[in-house]
């Protein structure tokens, strides 16, 4: 197909690869680049990790409104946020360390949810409804011990230099938060099935859903994919991962005539630079060309 072969060709110029893909989530069609290549998920496990957080909920086994004692995180390097870049202990209900986790990607919000609900147990939550192409592996406190803290202000490009040319063929690499057989990980077509499940009827509880679209839908970082589809003819929800080089965003646009699309785009770059607003401009644009193609 010649627009794929366009996509393609923009990507390969402007220094990313990625594994895109874009479904029509009442026909099932879709269209994608490398769907099934798959990639360390960075913050994308937050997704997940809230959605096994919603079911225990539920369940009633933990309380919504119960109130936990979080240490600060005290990082002072440029990115994370919220409680991550606290200095002081704050108590903060479980419920809204799911708002902070989710909608301000905050790491050591994640962290607490996961003291309650280890990786294990989130695996095991996407294995009993079929989400076997996600994979939860560790706390995630370990994206902010990277090649890129440890080097002084202004030479974040060295981290980046490291992250590119160290990758092997296989996937596999020496920072083992990029190495897809240690790290979380997934590809755009798990993260499309995972979104179907959550705005169409599936094993996972219709609350659960509910409350999970409701976050996706109020994520506060909307510098990458949402200036190609929010609108006010169009509703866009979604969560977005970043580490070193990586650059992802995983999200579901609904039109005002009825249609919905999962746009689930996971990309690494190879220009060795923290800020790449060129970068987060080309992952969009490749998406809603494929999105308009689907929609046409």
């Amino acid at each position: 197909m010649r627009l794929l072969e366009q996509l393609r060709q923009a990507l390969e110029e402007g220094g990313l690869h990625g594994s895109f893909l874009v479904r029509d989530l009442d026909s099932g069609e879709e269209i994608g680049i490398e769907p099934d290549l798959e990639f360390a998920a960075a913050s994308l496990v937050k997704v997940p990790l809230a959605l096994a957080t919603l079911e225990r909920v539920r369940t009633g086994e933990l309380d919504a409104a119960a109130r936990i004692e979080v240490q600060p995180g005290a990082l002072r390097v440029p990115g994370p946020t919220g409680l991550t870049k606290f200095r002081h202990p704050a108590s903060i209900a479980l419920e809204d360390l799911l708002y902070l986790s989710v909608c301000l990607s905050d790491t050591t919000a994640a962290d607490v949810l996961l003291d309650l609900t280890p990786p294990t147990a989130v695996a095991a939550y996407l294995r009993e409804h079929g989400h076997t192409g996600l994979t939860v592996r560790h706390r995630l406190g370990d994206l902010a011990d990277t090649p890129a803290e440890r080097f002084p202000a202004g030479e974040g490009h060295l981290a980046h230099s490291l992250a590119i040319g160290a990758g092997t063929a296989g996937r596999g690499h020496p920072v083992p938060q990029l190495d897809v057989s240690r790290a979380n990980s997934g590809s755009a077509r798990a993260f499309a099935d995972l979104l179907q499940a959550l705005w169409r009827p599936s094993t996972i509880d219709p609350w659960v859903a509910g409350r999970m679209r409701e976050l996706l839908a109020n994520n506060v970082l909307r510098q990458r994919l949402a200036p190609d589809f929010a609108s006010d003819a169009s509703r866009w929800s979604s969560k977005t991962g970043t580490l070193l080089n990586l650059r992802h965003e995983v999200g579901v646009v609904e039109h005002a005539d009825g249609q919905a699309f999962a746009v689930c785009v996971l990309t690494e770059s190879r220009v060795a630079a923290t800020v790449q607003p060129g970068a987060e401009a080309l992952m969009a644009t490749v998406a809603r060309r494929l999105r308009d193609h689907l929609r046409r």
